[in-house]
């Protein structure tokens, strides 16, 4: 892989991990409600279960899930039904809560299988395997370049968004701040659903 291929998935990676998306949402709901400490087995599982996902895609499952159109749209509605569930449940938070009494949580095995149920990290997987990985005389070699960097992209972005979400925590405390804090979330959680509803 040489430096201009390198630069475009570095550009790529920080375009598609740093912009708001169920995930970076969820870590910092998680962060605001439950703490830092609270929102980190979801920061944890977001790397782990999208770097499943890009090796599943590597091996080919990701052709099979954009071609087979049945298949694509069970992902997106079991993903936009967890989407929206999520959002009622946060929308009917307003108080904060510690790591043992949240009620609002997501668990770290439920952080995993929330990639697979994102159609949007799979058409992002297929196309970070079809651009930098197949049909190139050194796929491995190229696949063991791109896993960590996407690793550390989804790491960083879902901790940096976490860590605002802990940041907020004390002013969210005051009032009434929480619950509408958590409601505009909530909708933007909707919104993401209804998006991926249109890919």
């Amino acid at each position: 892989m040489n430096w201009q291929e390198f630069t475009a998935l570095l550009v790529l990676a920080s375009a598609m991990s740093f912009s708001p998306g169920p995930n970076t949402t969820l870590s910092t709901t998680l962060a605001a409600n439950r703490g830092l400490r609270g929102a980190m087995p979801f920061v944890l599982a977001v790397p782990i279960g999208w770097s499943m996902l890009l090796l599943l895609s590597a091996a080919g499952v990701g052709a099979l899930v954009v071609a087979a159109p049945s298949l694509r749209w069970a992902i997106k509605a079991l993903g936009v039904g967890y989407l929206f569930w999520l959002s009622w449940k946060l929308s009917q938070s307003g108080t904060l809560r510690s790591d043992e009494a949240a009620n609002l949580s997501v668990s770290f095995t439920q952080g995993v299988m929330l990639q697979f149920l994102n159609i949007k990290a799979w058409l992002l997987a297929l196309t970070l395997v079809a651009g930098w990985v197949a049909g190139r005389p050194d796929p491995l070699l190229r696949l063991s370049i791109l896993l960590p960097v996407m690793l550390a992209y989804a790491f960083a972005s879902n901790l940096a968004y976490a860590l605002v979400g802990a940041l907020l925590r004390q002013w969210l405390a005051h009032g009434r701040r929480l619950l509408w804090f958590n409601r505009a979330m909530a909708a933007v959680l909707v919104a993401t659903a209804c998006w991926l509803l249109t890919i």
